[in-house]
């Protein structure tokens, strides 16, 4: 497939894009809207020009986001209207089946729930702001920014990082004391449990 990657120079209404996952890190969407008010009338405008959101075109000329789900959230939660967005890919000649036959295949979608379920594609929701909150998410974005590991270009390698806390981690321990968790998460990261995934960084000294 070849794929096209043509910016669409004029605004897309957040509320018209369509997700191609259940779950973000909620506490990295608080971090994205945190940063987003500090931005005064030309610097965010400066900031979506530059940030433009990638998409593939399926099904009834929808535009399927594959990547900065977090960012599009933490845009529509803060009231932005619209964003720029990257066409990577038109595949609004295949019928739906093929449609999600190819994004999985692509690694553009990522159909698992906050438990680290696989659901179908028709679980997926129906806009950005429907998006739910998994804590190991949250859990393997702050391990990954106090250096637990390195940023990766797999496809979804957060979420790889997610599901291997998520086996050694009990979620009430996250949601209950996080920064615990975190310091745990952050040993773990550095085991030589963890060297198939992402950006591993090597084990503990000593």
């Amino acid at each position: 497939m070849v794929h096209v990657r043509e910016p669409i120079l004029h605004p897309v209404a957040i509320d018209d894009l369509r997700p191609t996952q259940i779950t973000v890190g909620m506490r990295e969407v608080a971090e994205k809207r945190k940063a987003w008010r500090t931005k005064d009338g030309d610097k965010e405008a400066e900031f979506l020009g530059r940030h433009m959101i990638p998409v593939v075109l399926g099904p009834k000329d929808r535009a399927f986001v594959i990547d900065h789900h977090h960012l599009v959230r933490a845009l529509g939660d803060e009231g932005v209207k619209d964003v720029l967005i990257m066409v990577v890919a038109d595949l609004r000649r295949l019928d739906p089946d093929a449609f999600w036959f190819v994004l999985d295949q692509r690694n553009w979608m990522h159909p698992f729930d906050d438990d680290g379920k696989r659901r179908s594609h028709q679980d997926l929701p129906k806009a950005v702001n429907g998006l739910v909150d998994d804590p190991f998410r949250s859990l393997a974005g702050e391990v990954r920014r106090a250096g637990g590991f390195a940023k990766d270009t797999t496809p979804f390698s957060e979420f790889l990082w997610a599901d291997f806390f998520r086996r050694r981690l009990k979620r009430k321990h996250v949601e209950a004391d996080f920064d615990g968790a975190l310091e745990e998460a952050l040993r773990l990261a550095k085991g030589t449990e963890a060297d198939y995934l992402p950006g591993w960084c090597g084990p503990l000294a000593g």
